[in-house]
């Protein structure tokens, strides 16, 4: 397939909501590689199969990837989450970084300088602070060694869709694209400020960095989200038994119990997420359900534990209601509304499926506005060598 059409290959793919994302932008995933088999079978469900392997990454070389335009990767964030134990990007599933960072040396090899042009990773906010910064400056000094220039953008899935959800995308051009496009500091400086999408917080990395070899795309700043919480709702859910319902109220802090007891006088329904949490309570440690009131669900999680499920209360009209989101609402969350949902999934694998997802229309986003307004189909030209078929 020749090199200049938008062609996407996807590591730690999961259930496709990156291809979902770049589909919509106009790109192809013409390589999906995950060694989880119910993500395999869901993302297989919704986008057919011929293109997946359902492969441990540490077994997988590069010789076997197609010579694609941009190689994705959502590495695990399991270990560079401030949610986590933080052992940081040499320790546990996050080390899996490195193995992506070694195929792109093979596929290099493979299909020659220059390919793939594009790199783009996906992770946690928790990777710019991770062993103080230490851990994001090894990935980009790694895709810099490869002779990638990069750029960091950090994009809220709340300027798209009704849930908080923070990631980090870093974006690797090849030099052979980059070095024609820029050719001083001050536009530099003017396109690295262009968009919101770059906070104070990442300007100062930067800054603190400047050493590493940096691109910095003209963006536009991150729109403003239209899609509500009730638009969300998936009206066929069943709502639980009014005795679960008011064991849950009992578990709310008394400041959020007193907004339900107001919210439940007004003649139309209010919607608020709910995490449980251990919470100390009148002078003890207790369960407790804490309300979100901004009109965001919290960042869907993987279902792991009890606590990771989250709750949806609905309260008006002279009642209160409870429930746990369910995987269609779970989608619309992501920004996955046509997502077909594998039937023969359990409701925990398909929420674990979109718990450690990408948001689609922030995929979208990076890619109409960023990929897509890259010179690189006029002015790219990969340097060729003769493949080299390699095994490690």
């Amino acid at each position: 397939m020749p090199i200049q059409q938008k062609t996407v290959a996807d590591f730690f793919a999961g259930i496709g909501l990156v291809s979902m994302g770049l589909d919509r932008a106009g790109w192809q995933t013409v390589y999906a590689l995950d060694y989880d088999k119910q993500k395999a079978s869901a993302y297989e469900n919704h986008f057919g199969s011929g293109h997946y392997r359902n492969q441990d990454i540490a077994l997988t070389k590069g010789v076997d990837v197609p010579d694609v335009l941009l190689a994705h990767a959502s590495f695990p964030c399991t270990d560079l989450s401030v949610a986590g134990a933080r052992g940081g990007i040499h320790e546990g599933e996050s080390s899996a970084f490195w193995q992506f960072a070694r195929i792109l040396k093979e596929v290099r090899k493979t299909h020659g300088e220059g390919h793939p042009p594009l790199v783009l990773l996906e992770n946690v906010e928790g990777l710019l602070t991770s062993n103080q910064g230490n851990d994001l400056r090894l990935v980009l000094k790694s895709l810099n060694d490869l002779n990638y220039r990069v750029d960091l953008i950090r994009v809220d899935a709340s300027n798209f869709v009704p849930q908080s959800r923070v990631r980090l995308f870093i974006i690797g051009v090849h030099e052979s694209i980059a070095s024609g496009i820029q050719s001083n500091n001050l536009l530099q400086e003017y396109q690295m400020r262009s968009s919101d999408a770059r906070p104070r917080k990442i300007i100062e990395y930067i800054a603190k960095n400047s050493d590493l070899q940096w691109y910095f795309h003209q963006l536009p700043n991150l729109p403003k989200r239209v899609v509500t919480l009730e638009e969300i709702i998936d009206p066929s859910a069943e709502w639980w038994e009014t005795s679960r319902t008011k064991y849950l109220y009992n578990q709310l802090h008394s400041y959020h119990r007193k907004l339900i007891d107001e919210k439940i006088r007004e003649k139309s329904y209010s919607y608020f997420p709910a995490f449980r949490r251990m919470r100390i309570r009148e002078g003890e440690k207790r369960s407790t359900v804490e309300l979100r009131t901004d009109g965001i669900a919290g960042c869907l999680r993987t279902p792991k534990g009890g606590s990771a499920r989250q709750i949806l209360v609905r309260v008006g009209r002279g009642r209160l209601e409870a429930r746990l989101f369910n995987g269609k609402e779970a989608a619309r969350l992501m920004g996955a509304d046509n997502f077909q949902i594998d039937p023969s999934l359990s409701l925990n694998q398909v929420l674990f499926g979109f718990g450690d997802a990408v948001c689609v229309p922030a995929v979208e986003w990076i890619g109409r506005h960023y990929l897509n307004t890259l010179p690189l189909f006029a002015t790219y030209r990969p340097v060729r060598v003769r493949p080299v078929r390699v095994s490690l």
